[in-house]
């Protein structure tokens, strides 16, 4: 098999002859392709993890780590560690990063490494339940922030909150089906939101300060506990703290672009995680200057009790302020899949990911995987393509939508994040697992970024500690969770792994793909047509070796880098 070079931009036109790419090279260069090019300084890198990180979980995280911590004091620490945490993390991963350069994320990573039914199931669960709950969580927080000043002595009628989550995610759904500038332009009003909230709550919790207003700031009251300790719940404090911190990882998916990567990979990592705990840490402070612990568990929005308590005629901002924050999280993790699968021909990655900073969470992880799943043959191909006009991918934005709308059965967003994150947490500890499986069974491939074990380690452990003690505390929601993942041991030899499967299967599916194709007028995009079944061929035959090659032969290596 012969083919030319592809960029990961998914744009370039195939060439004859079998000429190697390369993915920093400037536009332009090397028989008149278009590359990704090197726009991606310190400060954009750091902007990139910073606004990917903030979102909604701030305005609804609070709540839910301090009613299992137990006390003010433990529950500041919890968002502390949990920052140093994410740091050891990301590390982890831009290691991984650079040493398995492969669009998907953790998925290629898990893959490569652990082989073809571990990626599958890490997809399976991404796509089932990580980002349709996240989505939901989202969603459930705008429209808990809409309708709690309508309700100002009772929570909201859960059939309220779910009806108005629905109707966020069905409008913002077609939004981003019709067109990718429609979303551009709802993501450019709404994303103002979350930054004037953040402000408003760390500059009166400062002013709070300095009136002297710190009653469970002082050491005697902040570890007072209002309930008997439990280590199960300080674990569940841990899982509901993450979810803040999500996101993290979305820097991994633009390496390509950064400048220098190698150097202000790390650097981005130690400047924006520490800041971002900064602004949670002084969030949560200001929240209990204003407001006693008990108050702030009563409340399902606590931003807008917070803007009551200290804002009086002016309170209408806070909740305003959040909805438009959370409205544009949901517009970001739908726009992100249509932005990222429809850059033109002569733009890069680095336009869409400085729109990814406004998504509040890792949503382009969501396209990216959607391209990659179907590219290697784990999902069905009609979800990587795109409509022939608008360019929008029609069927990933409809199948996103349908399965959030089915995790808003529940409107308790405490229990929806103890599940994901539970899940989460779950492939977090498998990739960063298969790093250190990777130093041991490749010693001496090229690491460009190479941590100290003792980090890999550290997070493996605590790991440990939050995948035990939470399915200890919460054993049905977070069983359920395993066992959807479970499932998907069975659809993968039926579904992937069993390769002579009969002809009438086969016509059914084909028949499937057509008929989709022609309800939503999609095509697979132009770079990818015909390479994808070639490509999914190769990764089956690499299954029985999963362990990642440094060095394939010239075409694989070729298709190997090439990203959706």
């Amino acid at each position: 098999m012969e083919e030319g070079a592809r960029h990961r931009n998914n744009t370039e036109k195939k060439h004859p002859g079998g000429g190697e790419s390369d993915a920093s090279s400037e536009a332009g260069s090397g028989g008149g392709g278009v590359a990704l090019k090197k726009e991606i300084g310190l400060v954009s890198a750091c902007g990139i993890i910073v606004g990917n990180i903030i979102g909604s979980g701030i305005f609804v995280s609070p709540k839910g780590v301090l009613e299992n911590a137990g006390s003010v004091g433990l529950a500041l620490i919890v968002w502390i560690v949990t920052g140093f945490i994410t740091v050891v993390g990301a590390l982890c991963y831009a290691e991984l990063g650079v040493t398995i350069p492969k669009s998907g994320g953790d998925y290629s990573y898990v893959k490569d490494i652990f082989g073809g039914l571990a990626g599958f199931l890490r997809l399976w669960i991404a796509v089932l339940v990580i980002y349709p709950t996240n989505q939901a969580v989202i969603a459930l927080t705008f429209s808990n922030y809409v309708l709690q000043p309508l309700f100002p002595t009772c929570f909201p009628p859960d059939s309220g909150l779910r009806l108005l989550a629905a109707i966020c995610l069905l409008l913002l759904t077609w939004v981003n089906c019709s067109s990718v500038r429609w979303a551009t332009r709802v993501q450019d009003v709404f994303t103002a939101g979350k930054l004037l909230a953040l402000a408003l709550i760390i500059i009166m919790g400062i002013v709070q300060i300095c009136k002297g207003e710190y009653f469970w700031l002082e050491p005697k009251n902040a570890f007072e506990n209002f309930q008997e300790p439990d280590i199960g719940l300080v674990a569940l404090a841990f899982l509901q703290g993450s979810f803040a911190y999500g996101g993290w990882n979305f820097l991994n998916y633009v390496t390509e672009e950064l400048v220098d990567p190698y150097k202000n990979l790390p650097r981005a990592i130690f400047i924006s995680i520490p800041l971002v705990t900064f602004v949670y840490v002084f969030a949560n402070v200001a929240y209990v200057t204003a407001m006693s612990p008990q108050e702030l568990l009563a409340s399902n929005a606590v931003a807008v009790t917070f803007g009551e308590k200290l804002l009086g005629v002016m309170a209408w901002i806070m909740p305003i302020s959040v909805a438009l924050s959370t409205f544009g999280g949901v517009n970001g993790s739908l726009f992100t899949s249509s932005r990222v699968q429809s850059c033109s021909k002569d733009e890069s990655l680095s336009s869409a990911a400085s729109k990814a900073i406004t998504s509040g969470k890792s949503s382009c992880e969501i396209t990216r995987l959607f391209f990659a799943g179907a590219r290697e043959g784990h999902l069905p191909s009609v979800l990587a393509m795109i409509h022939v006009k608008r360019c929008t991918p029609i069927p990933a934005l409809l199948f996103t939508c349908i399965s959030t709308l089915l995790m808003l059965v529940t409107s308790d967003m405490y229990t929806l994040i103890n599940y994901v994150g539970f899940i989460n947490y779950l492939f977090y500890g498998v990739t960063v697992a298969g790093q250190i499986v990777l130093r041991w069974k490749k010693p001496d491939i090229p690491r460009p970024i190479k941590i100290n074990l003792l980090f890999p380690i550290i997070y493996l452990l605590f790991w440990a500690f939050l995948l035990v003690f939470s399915l200890w505390s919460e054993p049905v929601v977070c069983g359920i969770g395993l066992a959807i993942m479970l499932t998907g041991v069975p659809v993968y030899f039926l579904g992937v792994y069993w390769q002579h499967k009969p002809k009438c299967f086969s016509d059914f599916i084909e028949l499937l793909t057509l008929v989709s194709q022609k309800m939503c007028v999609v095509v697979y995009p132009e770079a990818e047509r015909g390479s994808g079944t070639e490509k999914a061929n190769e990764d089956m035959e690499e299954q029985q070796q999963p362990m990642y090659q440094p060095t394939p032969t010239k075409d694989k290596d070729v298709a190997g880098q090439a990203q959706p």
